[in-house]
């Protein structure tokens, strides 16, 4: 007994169709071949249809694999119901074959009933009734051939179709051939050719949309960086389930959009793709079209994909809620706030390519291959590392280098560790053109100088500088410009250079007025202009890589806006940092009063400057300074949580505890000289951390010390 597994091909269902064919026609060739269906035909492929018409394949008596192949890569079917088409067993094991489709693989079915009644098909009636009289069920297997055959033409004569009986043929074929037309290109997106591990993205999420469940609304996020493949992925999505839904919208760069025309641009476009009509919707506020949009949604099962999302204000009238959805509704939103992700059942984080799948997709644009050419593999390399993954980046770069010589490859390569490339930086700064003022300082602050450092310690200092770390870090996790794995702050290398570039380009020859400065190199130029600072709040100095340094009085002078201050070995140690001193002159002063973090590592002088005043300091660490006196006189250090002197060598006393109430952390280990500690040490009542280990001349600790009531960690060998 034969059963629907006759037409199997050799490829199985797949969950996700593989179209390689618009139209696949069905029809009996004796009757229409050289009349209806020959016009047809020749309409379909002069609008650009990809059109499969059987002229060629050898019939027999069962359809031929390669013609089942053929009708499972079909997104449509068009079946021409004549006279005679029952009378052919051919055509009939096509019908089940594309009845099967519709069923299995969501393949758009449009019946053409051309002179002839649908009920005499959808019955087998009048000349399908005889054409089944004439086919001898003298066996079980022909029995069960039959029994398909009738469930297929009476499901295919269900579906609503084109009924050509009066009137110009022509006017039908147009008809049909529009219809088509509007379908595939009004939903099809052209996402290129060059795509690298698009599918596994697209295969997951559509697996997670449910689509086949139809009594749920189920609405799906894509977040990811600027350049990581969003807006791609959303569309070839939208390409393959275009033939699941009736109705469709894909609003594209919303955030774009909003800006420059406006919320009710958008609710007119949208309402225009469900509604299925053109024009302006006469949407005079954007409340009112809120509401015809939820009019209209209203038991609609609808496919609705909102692009690049970055407010709030953007769902709320677009999309409030899922209440407005008919059931089988599916609504997938990229964006590169995950902020705005809270009420999907799921968010997909796009992450960037691995090293293969860059090299593959870069190699794509720079040398129209899969692979590199020999001559340039090593530079290949050094383009895939600096792109990090990021496919923006990647193809940029690659359209930018193809057919270019190994000496200009040389050349850009060299130029990009300065000014990375532009089209690349402007997606990539969409997101922090979103921030506020205090969001953008916590941003580029991380960007130049708290990469790869531990959160609480960021925090810490972030909040010093009343710049609201906790919500500041979690907005910019939620825009994917930073993320936090055991507790280090993160960020893809192209978003830190971009954040580089931001504070660079106000002025690009003159680093003293830029208000970062992290770069040993652009320090000294800054510092060798012997020109005031008055921008510059925080400057990082690796000695480890910058030459010896003399620090000017008058150009420190004028730095009143100076809060972060980090001077530091991060490659050298021991005997090598005698190579790289910083030079000061014995009354060497500098502004302290917006000074929020004071860490100078190899300190040269015997105390801070007779002017230091450090009211606002939150941490002040001076390892292996020449400190004997931390300060002359009477400070007040307020806001004062960690002070860490270790290996100050010279230090002899740390007095005035009373004046840093809120010290959490006293560090005093190798510090060789040190002999005593104040007894004011007993009012640091928020202290949680003491070390003084190898403080070879300390003998002994003040009965205060057991007045630290929260001292927890105690280090005294």
């Amino acid at each position: 007994m034969a059963s629907t597994s006759t037409f199997a091909s050799t490829s199985s269902f797949n969950l996700i169709p593989q179209w390689n064919y618009d139209v696949f026609l069905s029809f009996r060739g004796e009757d229409t071949r050289f009349t209806f269906t020959d016009h047809l035909y020749a309409n379909l492929i002069r609008r650009g249809i990809h059109t499969f018409r059987d002229d060629s394949l050898k019939r027999g008596e069962e359809i031929a694999p390669e013609l089942v192949k053929v009708i499972e890569e079909s997104r449509f079917a068009l079946i021409v119901f004549s006279e005679n088409y029952a009378g052919s067993r051919w055509c009939l094991d096509e019908l089940v074959k594309i009845m099967e489709c519709k069923k299995k693989m969501k393949q758009t079915v449009i019946p053409i009933f051309y002179h002839v009644d649908p009920s005499h098909v959808r019955k087998q009636t009048e000349r399908f009734g005889e054409a089944f009289s004439n086919h001898k069920e003298d066996t079980d297997e022909m029995k069960e051939k039959m029994r398909n055959w009738r469930t297929a033409l009476t499901e295919a004569a269900n579906i609503s179709g084109e009924h050509v009986k009066d009137g110009y043929e022509s006017e039908h074929v147009k008809r049909i051939v529009n219809n088509i037309f509007m379908r595939l290109n009004c939903r099809m997106f052209d996402v290129g050719a060059n795509l690298v591990s698009v599918d596994s993205h697209v295969n997951e999420i559509i697996q997670r949309l449910c689509v086949d469940q139809l009594n749920d609304v189920r609405m799906m996020g894509i977040c990811g960086i600027g350049g990581m493949g969003k807006t791609t992925i959303a569309k070839v999505i939208y390409n393959k389930l275009s033939h699941e839904f009736k109705y469709m919208s894909f609003l594209e760069n919303v955030r774009e959009v909003s800006n420059t025309m406006g919320l009710n641009h958008l609710q007119n476009q949208l309402l225009s793709d469900l509604l299925e009509v053109k024009g302006n919707q006469s949407i005079s506020s954007a409340d009112q079209g809120a509401n015809m949009i939820k009019n209209v949604l209203r038991f609609k099962r609808v496919f609705i994909v909102l692009d690049d999302i970055d407010d709030s204000d953007q769902l709320e009238y677009l999309l409030r809620n899922r209440d407005w959805l008919g059931k089988g509704s599916r609504v997938i939103i990229t964006t590169r706030n995950k902020h705005l992700l809270q009420e999907m059942d799921d968010t997909d984080e796009i992450e960037g390519l691995n090293f293969e799948e860059a090299r593959e997709l870069f190699s794509l644009y720079a040398f129209r291959q899969i692979l590199p050419e020999q001559d340039f593999i090593h530079l290949t390399d050094r383009v895939v590392h600096h792109c990090h993954g990021l496919p923006l980046a990647l193809k940029v770069l690659g359209s930018l280098l193809f057919n270019k010589t190994i000496l200009q490859w040389e050349s850009e390569l060299c130029k990009l560790k300065r000014e990375p490339e532009l089209k690349v930086q402007n997606v990539l700064k969409i997101s922090f053109d979103g921030l506020d003022h205090t969001q953008k300082k916590i941003f580029l602050d991380i960007a130049c100088f708290f990469k790869g450092e531990d959160k609480d310690i960021v925090s810490r200092i972030l909040d010093g500088c009343d710049l609201y770390a906790e919500i500041g870090i979690k907005v910019l996790c939620d825009r994917c410009l930073i993320f936090v794995s055991k507790n280090k702050i993160l960020m893809h290398d192209l978003i830190q250079e971009m954040g580089w570039n931001i504070i660079r380009s106000e002025f690009p020859d003159h680093p003293r007025k830029w208000s970062r400065l992290w770069d040993p190199s652009d320090v000294c130029r800054a510092f060798a202009m012997k020109k005031g600072m008055k921008k510059v709040e925080a400057i990082f100095l690796d000695l480890s890589r910058s030459k010896q340094l003399k620090f000017s009085f008058k150009v420190f002078a004028k730095m009143k806006r100076l809060r972060l201050l980090k001077i530091y070995w991060r490659d050298h140690c021991g005997s090598m940092k005698n190579e790289y001193k910083v030079i000061l002159p014995e009354d060497f002063q500098f502004p302290s009063h917006e000074l929020r973090y004071l860490f100078w590592e190899g300190y040269p002088l015997k105390s801070l400057p007779s002017n230091f005043h450090g009211e606002n300091l939150v941490e002040i660490n001076m390892m292996d300074s020449n400190i004997k006196q931390l300060w002359h006189g009477n400070k007040c250090l307020g806001k004062l949580k960690i002070l860490n002197l270790e290996g100050s060598k010279q230090l002899t006393e740390v007095s005035h505890f009373s004046n840093m109430p809120n010290l959490e952390e006293l560090e005093l280990a190798s510090c060789t000289n040190l002999s005593t500690i104040d007894p004011s040490i007993g009012v640091l009542k928020k202290l949680t951390c003491l070390s003084l280990t190898e403080c070879e001349n300390l003998t002994s600790l003040p009965s205060s010390i057991q007045y630290l009531d929260s001292l927890e960690t105690t280090y005294l060998k």
